[in-house]
């Protein structure tokens, strides 16, 4: 192993060496090359409005797409913003010099209150164009409004909070009347609930904000120029209508919690952040004098919302004294400052700006910055213009923040769908747990990351951290893709090695057990997996040579198995005299082939065992296949073993039905050797006809002779149809089976005769049994007592057989009898025979003129004819043409023949120069040639009427009209 490791980290620091070269030249580290095609757009892009006020512009608000803005001294208009080209303007209707302090819109953007500077505030509803006074609020200068986002709808605000510049909190409810434009009061009630007080005395309510936890608990946020308020208490359920007094007055005798700080703006402003609409808010940022307190909002809490707090002092460049900010605005990582001249973006994170926007002196101070919460649009106006920023991919650098302060699970939430971002991210938090000797958890980051896996790997080999080596090659080793063949088999060979370095450190340590169990339970888990499966397969002979060279034996077994190597399992367990073990895998994986490769060594040792497996396999094995074994084994086995054999094959024969010759001839051998009586019977079951015979019989008989099973060979001789083999072999047994073979030529009576003068024979000389041979006489018809006499010796007395003799002797006469009454009737037949054959040649026909051809129809005298005993009538001519094509082909030759010959015989002699004499003796001899030749001729021809006699018979199924000529005789007929 050791060598193994030296040899690769040399070769890991000659890439490093190559890594470094590359990268100072340029060549970049990671895999992602970090280039940005185009500009990238700002996080916060400012657009100016094309808008020219009439007049100076007081106050702006803006919630839910709803815009106010208040217009010099009277004028209020309202725009809504998914319809900017409709505005519409409100008259305040006011003679007297009181101007706009404050304007407050609600969430829905349909209640605004109009706060004016003589102590006094208006009411206008988003569905009316009149402006109505709130009478019980008059003689206080409103500075803040908790709106009620849980009960408030577009014609109620339900009961809300209204902080005054006296310090003065009220609750008070507006409603507007279905059906009407107001009711009589708008305001329904106006109530003090609670003071405010600095240590000086009551200070001015700057921020109100009404939130609702879990339970029914409520948090009520209130601020002060240098002081933040929290007032938490449960509204008991169905009674939220009735406001929120019983909050308050749980603190009318101390001061509920609160944060101080002690700069001083001369006011503060609250800003919230809302993920989605209608949620709650999840973080806030108060400005005051020190700065800005940054916080998340925790409902869980049982006492104070806020959580997580820390205070972002103000960027350098801001004197309080001088350029203090105006508004604060919260987004999801940034608060936004404004200053009479300026924006400023801070991050939430690090405290950092990272957005500053400077104005134009020609614009004039910027006034007022407002978000709309439900579209995260922010809103900056001066006396002249108004500005709107749209926050466009705030998150896109806030990995970065995140992984800076060592954040790195947030980092990598941010830029999961970066990967060249999640690279960095993955790089620096690897390095951070490797500097924190965290080494397991740095190469599970490594491993992820597309830096050098060279590099990475030298380090944990330097550090000496096999186990956080092995973890990085495995996480390595998970992210390969499948056509990354080359580099699967490196790690998946590098890391077999080190886990079995690793199992025999630990094995060796008595301490270690757990870890070792724990170690080799995730190795098996690296063998077995199935990604892995492939790789492993292919470099199997690597991974065996791995596993012998560390003598894990154990693991190799478990290799094989996966590998469903079961030849390498089973051979294991032999050579280790496992043979019960070897047995149980090949019954469980149950292969043909591995089967007749170890049977001959497992039938040595547990022949019963390996029978049952053999025949639970069925006809799955080939039992010929298997013979090899049974006879090695059978030719050292006692007669107990060689039962086995007999069992398996028995279970073949007549369970599997099995019909190969050398699994009947095995049998057999079998049988003569330790079963003779089964031998028989297995015979006699085979039956006699040898086409149904699966054995050999030649094999059989040989097999049986050789071990004397005289019987066996006489039932094969029947079954060889060897009767006079069997019959001699029979009779060295016994008679009666002689008997048994004699009668079984049936057909073959002088066989039989032969075969029962054996058994005869063999009674009188050899038994010398007269009663048995006279017995045999009788059992057998075909011998007489003339065939058993000569076997008798000469000084036998006649008394013996006395009665054969007349038996036999009476045979004679019957049969003498018998054979005269059979001639008296060959006498009379002949007799009758002469007298048909001299009848039939006095017969005669006569024919009349007029006859005419049963065939052609024409008249019968013009040529030669036939004339038939059935009455029909044919030329000569006629009939051949009619019988010819009925002929078979050898009588149609001969006619052929006779015809040539009877034409030449016609022909007149060319010699003139022979004696008369002569001439007369050559004609006498040719008429009777031609004579002849014509006999011959009607033989063949007339042998039968053409129209009753067999000839017609035969043509029963042949067509009226031949197929060849079908479609002419049809259109003939059209």
């Amino acid at each position: 192993m050791a060598s193994i490791l030296d040899e690769y980290e040399d070769s890991l620091h000659r890439s490093v060496a190559v890594q470094q070269s590359r990268a100072s030249v340029g060549i970049p580290h990671s895999g992602y090359v970090n280039a940005r095609l185009e500009k990238e757009t700002p996080i916060f892009n400012k657009q100016r409005i094309d808008f020219a006020p009439p007049e100076k512009i007081n106050s702006l608000v803006v919630s839910s797409n709803q815009l106010c803005m208040s217009l010099g001294k009277d004028t209020l208009l309202r725009i809504d913003l998914g319809k900017p080209d409709e505005p519409n303007q409100v008259e305040l209707g006011r003679k007297d010099e009181a101007r706009v302090y404050k304007m407050f819109l609600d969430h829905t953007g349909s209640h605004l209150l109009i706060a004016l500077n003589t102590s006094e505030c208006l009411y206008l509803n988003r569905s009316v164009q009149k402006v109505r006074a709130l009478s019980r609020w008059k003689g206080h200068l409103i500075e803040s409004v908790g709106w009620n986002k849980f009960l408030g709808s577009e014609t109620n605000t339900g009961p809300i909070l209204v902080g005054t510049s006296q310090g003065q909190i009220y609750e008070a409810e507006i409603s507007v009347s279905e059906g009407s434009l107001f009711s009589t009061n708008p305001d329904q009630y106006f109530r003090q609930v609670y003071t405010l007080e600095e240590e000086s005395g009551p200070a001015p309510v700057c921020c109100l904000e009404i939130e609702r936890g879990i339970e029914g608990k409520f948090f009520i946020i209130a601020t002060t120029r240098k002081r933040l308020f929290q007032f938490v208490g449960k509204v008991p359920e169905g009674t939220e209508q009735q406001g929120f007094s019983s909050i308050f007055a749980v603190h009318a005798d101390h001061l509920p919690s609160f944060r101080e700080f002690p700069a001083n703006l001369g006011f503060s402003e609250i800003a919230f952040y809302t993920p989605k609409l209608r949620s709650n808010p999840r973080s806030f940022a108060w400005m005051m004098g020190n700065g800005v307190l940054y916080g998340t909002l925790d409902y869980s809490r049982p006492d104070s919302i806020l959580s997580d707090e820390r205070v972002w002092v103000y960027p350098p460049d801001i004197d309080i004294n001088v350029n203090k900010p105006i508004s604060i605005v919260l987004t999801q990582f940034h608060f936004l400052l404004l200053l009479p001249d300026r924006v400023k973006a801070v991050c939430t994170l690090n405290g950092q700006v990272v957005f500053q926007d400077l104005f134009l002196e020609k614009f004039g101070l910027l006034t007022r910055m407002i978000k709309d919460p439900t579209v995260q649009q922010i809103w900056i106006h001066t006396e002249k213009v108004v500005f709107r920023y749209h926050v466009q991919r705030e998150s896109r650098d806030v990995w970065k923040m995140y992984m800076n302060m060592n954040k790195f699970d947030l980092a990598k939430e941010y830029c999961k769908d970066r990967p060249e971002c999640l690279d960095i991210v993955l790089a620096k938090e690897a390095e951070h747990c490797f500097q924190n000797k965290r080494y397991l958890d740095s190469a599970k980051c490594y491993a992820l990351t597309q830096n050098y896996f060279e590099e990475i790997a030298l380090k944990f080999i330097e550090a000496k951290q096999e186990e956080a080596l092995m973890e990085f090659l495995i996480k390595k080793l998970s992210n390969l893709k499948p056509s990354e063949k080359t580099q699967t088999t490196l790690l998946t060979t590098w890391l077999t090695e080190l886990y079995l370095n690793w199992l025999g450190i630990l094995q060796g340590d008595p301490s270690q057990r757990n870890l070792y169990l724990d170690t080799r339970e995730k190795f098996r888990t690296f063998l077995s997996s199935p990604k892995n499966k492939d790789c492993l397969f292919n470099n199997r002979a690597s991974i065996y040579e791995l596993l012998a060279s560390h003598g894990d034996t154990e693991h190799m077994v478990y290799f094989a198995v996966i590998m469903q190597d079961y030849e390498r399992v089973v051979a294991h367990h032999c050579q280790h005299d496992e043979y019960d073990e070897a047995l149980n895998v090949l019954s469980r994986h149950r292969d043909e082939k591995l089967f007749y490769k170890f049977s001959p060594v497992l039938i040595q040792h547990i022949p019963k065992k390996v029978v049952d497996a053999w025949i639970s396999m069925g006809s799955r094995l080939d039992a010929r296949n298997l013979i090899p074994a049974l006879v090695n084994y059978s030719q050292s086995a006692s007669t107990q073993q060689i039962n086995e054999a007999i069992r398996y094959m028995e279970f073949c024969v007549y369970q599997l039905e099995e019909t190969q010759q050398a699994i009947h001839n095995y049998l057999l051998s079998l049988y003569a050797l330790c079963r003779p009586d089964s031998l028989l019977s297995y015979l006699e079951q085979a039956g006699t006809n040898p086409n149904r015979i699966h054995y050999d019989l030649k094999y059989a008989l040989r097999l049986c002779a050789e071990h004397g099973h005289h019987r066996a060979c006489v039932h094969i001789y029947k079954v060889m149809e060897l009767y006079e083999e069997a019959v001699d072999l029979a009779l060295q047994v016994d008679v009666d089976l002689a008997k048994s073979c004699a009668d079984l030529p049936e057909d073959d009576e002088e066989l039989r005769k032969k075969l029962w003068l054996k058994i005869a024979r063999h009674v009188v000389q050899e038994e010398k049994d007269v009663k048995k041979a006279m017995a045999c006489l009788s059992s057998c018809a075909l011998l007489k007592i003339e065939d058993v006499l000569p076997f008798f010796p000469d000084f036998v007395t006649i008394d013996h057989f006395k009665e054969a003799i007349c038996n036999s002797l009476e045979d004679y006469n019957k049969h003498i009898e018998e054979l005269k009454r059979e001639m008296e009737e060959a006498t009379q037949s002949a007799k009758r025979i002469r007298e048909d054959i001299q009848e039939m040649r006095n017969k005669y026909g006569s024919v009349e003129p007029q006859e005419k051809c049963a065939a052609c129809d024409f008249p019968l005298l013009n040529r030669p004819f036939y004339l038939f005993l059935c009455g029909h009538m044919f030329h000569y001519d006629c009939l051949l043409q009619a019988v010819f094509p009925n002929l078979p082909a050898y009588k149609q030759a001969k006619l052929e023949d006779l015809q040539k010959k009877l034409a030449a015989t016609s022909q007149p002699s060319k010699s003139h120069h022979r004696p008369k004499d002569a001439d007369t003796i050559s004609l006498g001899k040719a008429q009777q040639s031609r004579e002849q030749i014509k006999a011959d001729i009607d033989d063949i021809v007339a042998a039968e009427c053409v129209y009753c006699g067999e000839l017609m018979i035969r043509s029963i199924d042949k067509p009226f009209i031949d197929p060849q000529k079908y479609e002419e005789e049809m259109q003939s007929w059209l």
